[in-house]
């Protein structure tokens, strides 16, 4: 286990998938993360990487090949290194192998740079392609927090404020995981959404090109809370296990297949192209209260 501490923050990280394990604020006593109980769900916040969501089939087509790679991808569960540590950052590292290589043909480094400032937490996600060939790729975050924070409240207690007003509709998930062709209504030029156990009935809340680029879990009777903040995630899903005191917070660089998609990897919707050499860079950050 890896330890990142400054004066109000200590933050525990796995080498398993480079997965958070704690976000312990020393002011207020409370550790912000969820704890992984495998009665809802065993994680606490996965790599999404090299595909976010599920492949029709979990399968793709690239080159006249075919390839298995089951949901999210494998990061989550394959072993990182600690490849630098000073202060008050840390960046582990994946490299292709054999074994990803059977899924997925491209030769890459993943690094995840955690980094603390004061009360909050960033996170980089940095893929670097070492290949001789384009790179297609999705990644993204799914680091689920404790909800309620205080033992004294409920999930219903609890909203989340977006700092912008939104109008978008929500992408339904069909029972085989993928995103079904149109958008039910859900915003309505409004920028908060009440947590209810029930509203993750029916899975993740998915949405496209929200104009927020912050989202604040706050509860009116309490002075304890967070704000996530991201910056050009064109994705976003929120989500929680069905009566879990947990809530995900999800941007992604990437998306599930459509239910009408081809199945061809450049086709696929939320790829990101890498050429040789090149350099992909994205960051999220919690600060909690």
């Amino acid at each position: 286990m890896i330890v990142l501490e400054n004066n109000s923050l200590r933050v525990s990280i796995s080498e398993k998938g480079a997965e958070l394990q704690e976000i312990f604020n020393k002011e207020t006593q409370l550790d912000y993360l969820w704890s992984g109980d495998a009665t809802y769900w065993g994680k606490k916040s996965p790599v999404l990487f090299p595909i976010v969501g599920t492949l029709k089939n979990n399968s793709f087509h690239h080159n006249g090949n075919n390839y298995s790679l089951n949901r999210h991808g494998f990061a989550r569960d394959m072993d990182f290194k600690l490849t630098e540590s000073k202060d008050a950052r840390v960046c582990l590292s994946l490299d292709a192998n054999q074994e990803t290589l059977a899924h997925y043909p491209f030769i890459f480094r993943l690094n995840i740079i955690y980094e603390l400032n004061k009360n909050q937490l960033s996170c980089t996600y940095e893929v670097i392609n070492i290949d001789i060939k384009p790179m297609y790729f999705s990644i993204g975050a799914h680091p689920a927090f404790k909800v309620p924070l205080e033992a004294a409240f409920e999930f219903s207690n609890y909203q989340l404020v977006f700092n912008e007003k939104e109008t978008e509709g929500k992408w339904p998930i069909s029972e085989d995981g993928l995103i079904e062709e149109k958008p039910l209504p859900f915003f309505n030029n409004n920028n908060e959404i009440t947590l209810t156990k029930e509203l993750f009935y029916g899975d993740a809340l998915v949405f496209k090109h929200l104009k927020s680029n912050s989202i604040e879990l706050k509860n009116n009777h309490s002075k304890h809370g967070f704000v996530f903040s991201w910056k050009d995630f064109p994705f976003m899903g929120i989500w929680s296990a069905k009566n879990a005191p947990f809530v995900c917070i999800e941007p992604w660089c990437g998306i599930a297949d459509s239910v009408n998609t081809t199945g061809e990897l450049r086709q696929k919707e939320g790829m990101n192209l890498l050429v040789p050499g090149e350099t992909f860079n994205r960051t999220w950050s919690v600060t909690v209260y």
